[in-house]
């Protein structure tokens, strides 16, 4: 027998399988209905238990984990589908709508900003490259530009949220979710690391480098060949002012090129950074979900019990609707043994079914996630 008529054969299984599957997902529908009018969960667990073993024991012995990873997506999506009769919309997805619905149609060009650090600091940049004409105040710390913002004291925020080399900020992911504040836009930017000192100041006399502590990690490869003190400070453009009022000769900052102009210093060395193309993502916050047109990218936070399967139930979802991931990186949960949280970055338009889709069955499954904006990239 040709792969010709092997094919022929799959072709003729694969047509009763889209029968059969018919037939499945319209009996499902029945069963959503029953459970509706009378108050029964979607979830069985009993139910689904005794299914995947009964189809097991009917396979073959060498594909039996198949037949459960089967009948496994099978149930999934037959939630899915019951879901959509019986919940209809969930809360975030009409606060989506509602949103797009009301919210201006333009992204700002002015707004009150505040920004981590002081002038010269890489979230300045960022800033101006979100913002035509940003008014920017400077705090010490990113909690006081959270707090800037939910008190209504500056309109949005911009901070770090995930470096090429370093990996994420976590501590901006944590804010996010305490602070229930939105993403509204993010930017990536590349970032070139410049060791500064006080004018007159040599390479070899240098004995201490201060910079934020994402600089330092990322110049890491540099500053051991230099063989000096590294001391972590709040911020690179920070760093670069205390080396302007210090009195030493032997100190440096990494920082931006442009804070020599800025804080009167000497360019000892540019592109300092272990990796040349090294960027930094930046995002925009706001008080309230806001929602400009364009925005094609979504992020979320979910959390999953240790048992087989939980992270592969979520992701089964993502693949059901065709929903690409950008990023999905764990993080454990600090006090809780065995419990992970998941940062998720989606590439769907914010008009699209399947991403309303997607919120309506992990809404109605009980999925513990945070929903922190959807909204477009500046490159």
């Amino acid at each position: 027998m040709d792969i010709n008529e092997l094919r022929q054969q799959i072709n003729e299984i694969d047509s009763e399988l889209t029968v059969l599957f018919n037939k499945r997902m319209n009996v499902a529908l029945d069963i959503a209905k029953y459970k509706a009018e009378n108050n029964l969960p979607v979830l069985d667990k009993t139910r689904e238990r005794a299914v995947l073993d009964r189809v097991a024991a009917a396979s073959e012995p060498e594909i039996q984990n198949y037949a459960r990873i089967l009948y496994s997506d099978i149930f999934n999506m037959s939630r899915a589908y019951q879901h959509q009769v019986i919940n209809g919309k969930s809360p975030l997805t009409q606060q989506i709508q509602t949103v797009l619905e009301n919210n201006p149609k333009l992204f700002p060009e002015s707004a009150k900003v505040a920004c981590q650090g002081v002038e010269g600091a890489y979230a300045q940049h960022a800033c101006d490259r979100i913002f035509r004409y940003p008014a920017i105040t400077y705090f010490e710390k990113w909690r006081g530009v959270f707090e800037s913002v939910v008190g209504g004291e500056c309109d949005y925020g911009v901070l770090p949220i995930e470096n090429s080399t370093a990996g994420s900020v976590n501590k901006v992911y944590d804010l996010l979710k305490e602070y229930n504040c939105y993403i509204v836009r993010s930017i990536r930017l590349k970032i070139d690391h410049s060791l500064l000192a006080k004018r007159g100041t040599k390479l070899t006399d240098i004995k201490e480098v201060i910079s934020h502590e994402q600089a330092i990690s990322q110049c890491s490869d540099f500053l051991s060949a230099l063989g000096v003190k590294t001391t972590v400070v709040k911020n690179t453009a920070t760093a670069a002012k205390m080396v302007a009022e210090s009195d030493r000769n032997d100190l440096a900052a990494i920082a931006s090129a442009d804070c020599c102009e800025l804080y009167g210093l000497d360019e000892l060395q540019c592109a300092v950074q272990n990796v040349k193309n090294n960027y930094t993502r930046f995002i925009c916050i706001a008080k309230n979900l806001q929602i400009f047109p364009g925005a094609d990218r979504t992020s979320v936070m979910m959390t999953t019990m240790h048992k087989p399967g939980a992270l592969y139930s979520v992701l089964s979802k993502f693949n059901a609707h065709g929903i690409n991931l950008l990023k999905l990186e764990s993080r454990p949960l600090p006090e809780k043994d065995f419990e992970f949280m998941f940062y998720f970055d989606i590439e769907a338009s914010v008009y699209s079914p399947d991403l309303y889709s997607l919120f309506d069955e992990l809404y109605a499954e009980n999925c513990n996630f945070t929903y922190f904006g959807s909204y477009s990239e500046v490159i």
